[in-house]
């Protein structure tokens, strides 16, 4: 995919906003990944072959710190390894590799991350069960680890302990693991799939397994995905969801425990700007509140019970949610401030609040650090702007503690359609011009900045 680097410039704009929700922090099996304020990333949970990549086989139940590792702009973390993408586009492995998942050219566990050297200029890291994926800045997918069911999507059945390319895909915007099976959204919109596929986890309306891509059926305007463990989730340019797959324990909810083959309509839920999958399903509402559904076994709804449900629920006592992401028995966020909160399964310290003890109300993690929300000095700055009614019906009141030098405006193609420079702490942003859907404002102030999720209803 040849692009000028005028026009990489937006779409990696865009890529970052749909991106970074699941990116800076991440939850695996039984492991939880943050990344710092200070760039360094932090981890806790189960450690039985180094997922938490300090140097030992310990679990621990507190955030430690992961060995020799800095520079890091994401995170994703599998069943039993962990990835780290450095802004300098190389990735780094660590923890369980009997598959090839840390994709060193060999099948030995690391306790320490160690280096994919085959690996340069990547924008996006995904990791599944045992099979990792990373996204290229020029649109092209590679993957390595388990391949038995076509989840390396390169034509084969077979496993890699080294990077090998996705066929017949290209201007892939963003990627995500599953199990077994992987999930693409390209820059036209349409989701492409590939995998294991038994019961739909592919989209396609077949149940048979593929190793190359397929698209998913019946759905467009699509501008972020999530796979959980057996099931996928896609957001839509107004803020409603599609999921399909696998619905033991209701996490399509639809309202049933009918596995689909085919995307359906997620009820009662609009006004969404992130989303997230383990064995249950979260989403994050443009007023800061998550809902949840499917699995509760271990309380990983945080709903205050441990029943399982087909229909959607509200995270109770949250505000002020900005990020989400879901383990496969476990669920955590970040708030605006850059604290975490967890909940869920905690048999092996993956909620990092000193103690194993499963929990279905929210959590903080003991003694972490802030996360890295935008740029390493932006906390402040992102706390003190603000853009509300949000939605609304395309005017937006934009006020910050300090003067705005630029508003940008982006489209869910990553297309600037507004700039301005405002030069004042308050101002009216007039969009009514502009179609219905999602959209990105980001708020320049001198060096900083952040960029907020706006929904034209």
């Amino acid at each position: 995919m040849k692009k000028s680097y005028t026009l990489l410039l937006p779409y990696f704009f865009l890529l970052a906003c749909l991106q970074l929700s699941a990116q800076n922090i991440t939850g695996g099996g039984r492991h939880s990944l943050t990344l710092c304020a200070d760039s360094t990333v932090r981890a806790w949970g189960h450690n039985n072959l180094g997922q938490l990549g300090n140097g030992t086989a310990i679990n621990s139940n507190i955030p430690v710190q992961v060995s020799f590792l800095t520079g890091i702009k994401a995170l994703s973390a599998g069943e039993q390894h962990s990835l780290a993408l450095k802004s300098d586009g190389t990735v780094w492995a660590w923890g369980y590799n009997f598959d090839g998942q840390l994709g060193t050219g060999n099948n030995t566990p690391s306790s320490v991350p160690i280096q994919l050297s085959s690996l340069t200029g990547i924008i996006a890291i995904a990791a599944g069960y045992t099979h990792s994926v990373a996204l290229k800045s020029d649109g092209t997918v590679w993957t390595w680890g388990r391949g038995t069911q076509g989840a390396l999507g390169n034509g084969t059945f077979f496993n890699s302990n080294v990077p090998v390319q996705v066929v017949s895909i290209s201007d892939v915007t963003s990627i995500s693991a599953g199990a077994a099976h992987c999930l693409v959204l390209k820059s036209d919109a349409t989701v492409w799939a590939w995998g294991f596929n038994s019961i739909g986890q592919l989209g396609n309306g077949t149940s048979t397994d593929s190793n190359v891509p397929v698209q998913v059926s019946g759905i467009t305007n699509i501008i972020a995905i999530a796979a959980g463990w057996s099931h996928n989730l896609a957001l839509t340019n107004v803020g409603t969801v599609w999921a399909w797959g696998g619905n033991t324990y209701g996490q399509l909810g639809n309202g049933t425990n009918n596995a689909s083959t085919v995307p359906d309509t997620v009820n009662f839920l609009t006004g969404v700007t992130a989303i997230a999958g383990g064995d249950h399903s979260l989403a994050l509402i443009n007023d800061g509140t998550v809902r949840a559904w499917g699995y509760n076994t271990f309380g990983q709804l945080g709903n205050g019970n441990n029943g399982s449900t087909n229909i959607i629920d509200t995270v109770i006592s949250l505000t002020g949610v900005a990020k989400i992401e879901a383990g496969l028995y476990h669920s955590i966020i970040v708030k605006t401030d850059g604290t975490v909160r967890t909940w869920g399964y905690n048999s092996f310290g993956q909620l990092g609040n000193g103690n194993n003890t499963s929990s279905n109300v929210a959590v903080q993690p003991t003694g972490l650090c802030p996360v890295l929300m935008n740029s390493v000095n932006d906390l402040t700055f992102l706390n003190s702007a603000n853009v509300y009614p949000n939605p609304s019906n395309g005017i937006f009141s934009i006020s910050c503690d300090e003067e705005m030098s630029a508003l940008e405006i982006y489209n869910t193609l990553g297309e600037l359609i507004y700039f301005y420079e405002p030069q004042t702490t308050n101002y009216e942003l007039d969009l009514q011009s502009k179609s219905k859907g999602l959209y990105f404002v980001k708020i320049t102030s001198g060096d900083k900045s952040t960029t907020r999720k706006i929904l034209i209803q």
